[in-house]
């Protein structure tokens, strides 16, 4: 079965401004949250039951550690994809550590070593809480712009899911799925069936992968303006997440936020 979506980083320039546009649009944003210096970023999150937002920007960059051929640097990729513009920059889905990173060696798409992230956070009463990931890397050697990762978590589920953080105004319930565009879908395919584990649903204008929790599409540039009505992300350099499906909403709706589409989607 495809591994499920875990979360999706939306990089942005200011953290602060990025979660008063999500709580305009009726989401429940939690408080900032720093990462390890190698990583030098800061982020915010956005939960839905069992997957999330990432709101994340550069908090130092000073200490952010280089790219190695056997190093994926997360504070680098997305200091970089931010010097280019805001936006949809990673694809997390969820992972078992070990057994993912031997699994995209195998299909060459991978090489890297594990990554074990750890940080501290605090409940709102104050009490301190200590959280543990292991992240496995992919990479798409055609698509430059989006970072892929699986992501393991280990602490106790209720030091991070929090039921009241997932209520939001605006109805939302859960993400139904992700958006990517590309020139060519079909050069993306292998290497999204290895990444999730999954077979995809090819049709004329892209492909879909559907997952244990959410589905993975990838359209044509024109097949997404015709669905939602607003340009995709430039596609120059190759596939690019273009868009989040939300469920839960009471009437259909698209917005564009800080480089990303969001879709709201009424249930069932």
């Amino acid at each position: 079965m495809a591994r499920g979506i875990d979360h999706i980083v939306h990089a942005v320039r200011d953290l602060d401004a990025a979660a008063a546009v999500y709580r305009n649009l009726g989401f429940t944003v939690g408080g900032r949250n720093l990462h390890p210096r190698d990583w030098g970023t800061q982020n915010r999150i956005i939960q839905t039951p069992d997957t999330y937002i990432e709101l994340l920007s550069i908090a130092d960059e000073s200490g952010i550690a280089p790219h190695d051929p056997r190093y994926f640097s997360f504070g680098a990729f997305n200091r970089d994809f931010l010097k280019r513009g805001e936006g949809l920059s990673m694809l997390v889905l969820k992972g078992q550590g070990v057994p993912d990173a031997e699994a995209f060696r195998a299909e060459d798409i991978g090489g890297f070593e594990l990554y074990e992230l750890k940080r501290e956070g605090k409940k709102r009463d104050g009490t301190p809480l200590k959280f543990s990931f292991t992240l496995a890397f992919a990479r798409d050697r055609e698509a430059p712009d989006v970072g892929f990762f699986t992501c393991q978590q280990h602490h106790p589920p209720e030091h991070f899911w929090n039921p009241e953080f997932q209520k939001h105004a605006n109805g939302t319930t859960g993400i139904s799925g992700i958006v990517l565009v590309a020139n060519e879908p079909a050069r993306h395919c292998a290497f999204l069936e290895a990444f999730a584990n999954g077979n995809a649903e090819t049709s004329y204008d892209g492909f879909t992968i559907d997952t244990l929790r959410g589905a993975i599409e990838m359209k044509t540039p024109a097949a997404f303006t015709s669905r939602y009505g607003i340009e995709s992300p430039n596609t120059e350099h190759g596939a690019r997440l273009a868009a989040i499906r939300f469920s839960g909403a009471k009437t259909l709706a698209v917005e564009t936020a800080m480089g990303a589409v969001l879709v709201f989607e009424p249930a069932g």
